[in-house]
């Protein structure tokens, strides 16, 4: 049986019940008698789906934690170096700038890192530029936001070019 799975190694362990089966390959050259965890909680489906989106783009084969040393090392290197428009959408968001909501800026969601939240209303904030337009960050993009509004996240993207106080006003009005 798989350590990792019965170490908990999950979010929200205590929200989720593991029934374990037969392995699929047992008795057609698999592992002999070996169980695995089926979990029918949306939690798990989450959780999974997240870790194969993040494989599936990923160059290093692995997916990032949710939050490790690694991914705040990689969030304090990425504040100094935003671009302008995410550095002007900060100046617009931070203090309550815009209809008296309280956002974040970097901060991680199901091991995503999104560029701003808002806690109180479950909103995140995409800013888009050049390098969002390829086709591989086009399909990543919308599997991860997909993923996100199924956690029950609202996603607004916004292109760089159209970051004003005025339009972000108009979008959360939309959304809220």
């Amino acid at each position: 049986m798989c350590s990792w799975w019965r170490e908990g190694l999950t979010p929200n362990t205590r929200s989720l019940r593991a029934s374990f089966c037969p392995h699929p390959l047992s008795g057609r050259g698999g592992t002999q008698g070996e169980l695995v965890p089926v979990f029918s909680s949306r939690v798990a489906e989450f959780w999974l789906l997240s870790h194969a989106i993040r494989l599936a783009f990923s160059d290093h084969g692995s997916a990032p934690s949710t939050q490790t040393s690694a991914t705040i090392r990689a969030r304090s290197r990425a504040a100094p170096s935003a671009d302008p428009a995410e550095r002007h959408a900060w100046t617009l968001l931070r203090n309550r700038g815009v209809l008296g909501l309280k956002f974040r800026r970097q901060h991680v969601l199901h091991g995503f890192i999104v560029d701003f939240y808002c806690a109180s209303e479950h909103v995140v904030i995409e800013l888009e530029g050049d390098a969002h337009d390829g086709d591989a960050q086009q399909i990543y993009d919308r599997a991860r936001a997909e993923f996100l509004a199924a956690a029950g996240f609202r996603i607004i993207r916004v292109r760089n070019k159209d970051v004003s106080r005025e339009h972000f006003q108009t979008r959360l009005r939309q959304v809220l």
